[in-house]
């Protein structure tokens, strides 16, 4: 795979506090989450890749240019949505939109039709000729998005871009974002404190913390990374590449009679009365049956999944244990 960004043993430090302490990472195609509590780094490091602070220590590239000596090169090529309110006073949402592609290199006239063009995928065509200063929270993360997007980059950085917008704005925002990466073929990095939002977007999550990049994993293989978790043990004819559905059944009655008959079933684990009822091809109305045909009653059924939370918590509690 092509690394889009590589970074090599990049250290900071703030005076005596050092915010970052050799991170060695590489980014590939796709789309990115970057996760840590208040501290981490992530700042910082978003920081150094765009070259608005130098590593005390280390090396790195962004689609090929030094991060240190080309970084103006490095703007020209990339998005970057803040996660502070960078528009300008006074202006509308379709000026500032287009005068940012003109700082970043773009022609007038091209900067203003694309402006219009990105204004209209952002959901803000009635509002580009209003004043920027009048956007309700939501409507400015959209035109920040609109600025980032403007010159077509080959890589987006965006920084909280759900933030402060209502759970129906958010998803459509998010849902934007998996079309940038997916129809326009722009790769993305997305730094956030929402779980849901990485998990919801993003192929791959980076968990930082206390500097140093401390889990990454892609999101699909999160089920199967933390089968132990759900009481799995992959030496018992499961493989963490067999990622099995996992459900939870709390019934009344016996249930070793309710599944006797279930062959789907490669492994089961009885706690008191509840079952949890690993296959990858288990049919859930089959359960059903078999409770009527055994007389045995289902209290609870859920179908049971490790999340991004799991896992994020898992690792920064491991960190600190360290």
């Amino acid at each position: 795979m092509e690394n889009l960004l590589t970074l090599n043993n990049i250290c900071f430090d703030y005076k005596n506090s050092k915010a970052l302490r050799g991170i060695d990472l590489k980014i590939g195609h796709g789309i990115y989450g970057l996760l840590g509590p208040n501290g981490a780094g992530k700042t910082t490091l978003m920081k150094i890749i765009l070259g608005f602070l130098s590593p005390s220590q280390g090396s790195g590239s962004v689609l090929g240019y030094d991060i240190q000596s080309d970084f103006l090169k490095i703007r020209q090529e990339i998005g970057y949505m803040p996660e502070t309110d960078c528009l300008i006073p006074g202006m509308d949402g379709v000026s500032i939109t287009a005068y940012l592609g003109e700082l970043s290199g773009m022609p007038k006239e091209e900067a203003m039709k694309r402006a219009h063009e990105v204004l209209y995928y952002v959901g803000l065509e009635e509002a580009r000729y209003r004043k920027a200063d009048t956007y309700s929270s939501g409507m400015k993360q959209r035109l920040k998005l609109a600025t980032a997007i403007v010159h077509d980059p080959k890589l987006l950085f965006l920084d909280e871009p759900t933030s402060g917008m209502d759970p129906n704005s958010r998803r459509e925002v998010l849902d934007l974002i998996k079309d940038i990466s997916n129809k326009k073929s722009m790769d993305i990095i997305i730094s956030s404190h929402i779980l849901s939002d990485i998990e919801y977007t993003c192929d791959t999550a980076l968990i930082m913390d206390k500097g140093e990049i401390i889990s990454s994993q892609l999101i699909k293989d999160i089920d199967s990374s933390n089968l132990d978790k759900l009481g799995i043990s992959t030496d018992k004819g499961l493989t963490k590449s067999e990622k099995p559905n996992v459900f939870e059944i709390n019934v009344k009655g016996d249930i070793e009679k309710l599944i006797e008959d279930i062959k789907e079933v490669k492994l089961m684990k009885n706690k008191g009365n509840t079952l949890l009822v690993f296959s990858q091809s288990f049919d859930t109305n089959e359960i059903f049956k078999q409770s009527i045909l055994k007389g045995v009653q289902i209290r609870h059924f859920k179908k049971q999944r490790a999340s991004l939370e799991d896992t994020f918590v898992s690792a920064i509690g491991a960190s600190n244990a360290n």
